[in-house]
């Protein structure tokens, strides 16, 4: 199953720096394997925003909420999930 998700960030302003850089960086591992793995499609900056568009070929809805729950910066994001199918006109 494919799903598009949206995710900004929004860092906690009492958090010290060297914190949410340790997240941040487990964060871009956690990332990395998905990856690797073929879970996490594509994964894309949104211009001037601390936020991405990413797409995930799970196997479930329950398969991506864990995913996503597992997510180290997942308590400081906002997010929305969007089911995604083929469509008629697309060559791929």
């Amino acid at each position: 199953m494919l799903f598009q998700v949206n995710m900004t960030v929004i860092p906690p302003k009492d958090m010290p720096k060297e914190q949410f850089d340790e997240i941040k960086a487990t964060e871009k591992k956690y990332a990395e394997q998905l990856q690797q793995q073929g879970i996490w499609k594509h994964l894309w900056r949104v211009v001037g925003q601390y936020a991405n568009v990413s797409i995930f070929e799970v196997k479930d809805n329950a398969h991506l909420h864990e995913i996503l729950m597992g997510l180290p910066l997942y308590p400081y994001m906002e997010m929305t999930v969007t089911p995604l199918c083929s469509h008629p006109s697309s060559i791929h």
